[in-house]
């Protein structure tokens, strides 16, 4: 048996998700999907991309009220999901509204 060493076939990219790291790692893959044995940018922007938003943003009110209304979707998760499940589709993006409303205070408070 003949092993090909130079081949076409890209081997494919595993990235483990959870409920915070999905919508970071969506976000990542809109740009591009990095290739295989490449680092996962998903990883850097749970961070960078709400910081950058706060900095943009910068509002302490309106940046507060997306805190709450991310902070509401962490804590009511169960109830929303029970009650409403039409609305389960919003509750995917609850972390990445937390993040930019916290840092969005945080710059408008600086």
């Amino acid at each position: 048996m003949k092993v090909v060493k130079d081949s076409s076939i890209r081997p494919p990219s595993l990235f483990r998700l959870n409920e915070v790291t999905w919508v970071f790692q969506e976000i990542v893959n809109t740009y591009g999907i990095p290739t295989y044995k490449e680092v996962n940018p998903g990883v850097f922007a749970i961070v960078t991309f709400p910081f950058l938003f706060g900095i943009m943003f910068g509002d302490i009110g309106h940046g507060f009220v997306l805190f709450l209304v991310g902070a509401l979707l962490c804590l009511f998760e169960d109830v929303i999901k029970k009650k409403a499940p039409g609305m389960a589709g919003i509750l995917g993006i609850r972390y990445i509204f937390l993040l930019m409303g916290l840092f969005a205070t945080y710059a408008g408070l600086i």
